[in-house]
């Protein structure tokens, strides 16, 4: 069931983003007097279709992207016959080429501005809600699991700045822009001693799903007892939400890691619990024999944030989040083609676009990742290959600048090879999607 909510999320993100991206080609090519044949979100076969007008819509059903057809255009249609025809009026290519730049941008404006939207529209409606990382570490730190670890990083260690810039956000310390930095590094308090952990150029690698990031970090908390598993050892001696497990056999305990190095590997028949309930010390020695765990959800208690934003702030900073994403692009882009980072661990295809969806309807992260998928297209379609707008924008930017238009043959000859090597990279981010699923 998981599997499916996710595809169908990203499916129904994909199809608004890929219609509004065509719907920008057509608008701007119907507003400059170009016949539009044919608009249809997805690729062939169709689903349904109908005319309207001079042109064709459909809904086809491969949800990988989409496309519009606009008379006197190389594209992917690769329809060479009637290029040889006279150029008519309504065609594309017939049209002054800052007009033909207009209608190759459309699509990429047009999901810039979804994305500042949809980000503007979050940040009003929802504001910021978090925990303070002063709260953090007040309450104890935080918990390194074995990603943390690796890097230096201790269970009781108080992250006081990031990138030597102070913060209030504890979220902060998993944002791409803190492992993309240059020298990046976490400045610590460890028992009173002030310590800068850096961070491996290619860490962010390690922190590509949802599994990998609950391996990393996490606010350190108490050995406070949320729900109660039935039939467990917490059940059968009545211990209650709220109870606070302070003492295992003898050795005082205070936060749930502990409690677990304590379990772990415990090979004593009897285990010796005191648990703290209000004023009340309760004692209790249970048989554990058969026993690996007390039997508890801890409750997780840390006091949230909320920030609430007038319209003016939020058009601020949902402007800035949306285009922050096109930034951290261009930078992992940066340090995948100087070798820092790996390619193959840090692309994702659909298959690891749909698992950052998350196998549970979440309205307000469907619309936070739809805006961020709008952003990551349009970066991406303007990417200067033939075949993508940006293709089209480098030889229409030339023709502009020189006043020499490139000829047919070498439009047809480039959209081929563009084509060519979209599709081998399409196989290539599939089955490298494949491969994380499988083998990683």
């Amino acid at each position: 069931m998981e599997g499916f909510v996710m595809a169908a999320q990203i499916i129904l993100s994909l199809s608004i983003l890929v219609g509004l991206h065509e719907a920008g080609h057509l608008l701007a090519a119907k507003f400059f007097g170009m016949r539009v044949e044919q608009f249809s979100i997805g690729f062939p076969p169709k689903i349904f279709s109908f005319k309207w007008g001079e042109t064709e819509y459909a809904l086809s059903a491969i949800p990988l992207g989409g496309f519009v057809k606009i008379s006197g255009m190389i594209d992917e249609s690769m329809d060479t016959e009637a290029m040889k025809e006279e150029p008519k009026e309504y065609e594309f290519r017939s049209k002054p080429a800052w007009q033909r730049l207009i209608v190759m941008l459309g699509g990429i404006i047009v999901n810039v501005i979804t994305g500042v939207i949809i980000f503007i529209c979050l940040t009003y409606v929802f504001g910021d809600t978090y925990i303070s990382k002063d709260v953090v570490n007040e309450k104890g730190g935080i918990t390194a699991y074995e990603l943390a670890e690796n890097i230096g990083l201790k269970t009781g260690d108080k992250i006081i700045k990031i990138n030597g810039a102070d913060f209030d956000d504890f979220q902060d310390i998993f944002e791409g822009r803190v492992f993309l930095a240059d020298d990046a590094y976490y400045t610590i308090d460890r028992d009173g001693e002030v310590i800068d952990i850096p961070i491996p150029g290619n860490f962010i690698e390690n922190l590509n799903d949802e599994e990998a990031m609950a391996n990393f970090i996490f606010p350190r908390f108490e050995s406070k007892i949320g729900t109660i598993a039935e039939n467990s050892l917490a059940d059968r001696i009545g211990l209650q939400e709220g109870d606070w497990v302070v003492e295992i056999s003898g050795t005082p305990v205070k936060y749930q890691d502990q409690v677990k190095e304590e379990l772990k590997g415990y090979d004593k028949d009897s285990i010796l619990l005191k648990v703290q309930r209000g004023e009340e010390l309760m004692v209790f020695n249970e048989s554990f024999s058969n026993d690996t765990i007390i039997g508890y959800i801890p409750l997780i208690d840390f006091e949230q944030s909320q920030v609430n934003y007038d319209l003016g702030t939020a058009i601020s900073k949902g402007t800035t989040r949306a285009f922050g994403i096109v930034f951290l692009q261009i930078k992992a882009f940066g340090k995948m083609f100087s070798g820092e980072l790996s390619f193959t661990k840090s692309l994702s295809g659909p298959i690891g676009i749909a698992k950052a969806y998350g196998g549970n309807w979440d309205w307000q992260r469907f619309w936070r990742m739809t805006g961020l998928l709008s952003m990551v297209l349009a970066f991406m379609n303007l990417l200067p290959i033939p075949a993508l707008d940006g293709g089209h924008v480098v030889f229409l930017s030339y023709e502009i600048i020189s006043g020499r238009k490139p000829s047919d043959g070498f439009l047809e000859t480039a959209q081929k090879v563009g084509m060519a090597f979209l599709l081998l990279l399409m196989v290539f981010i599939f089955g490298n999607d494949i491969f994380k699923v499988f083998f990683q």
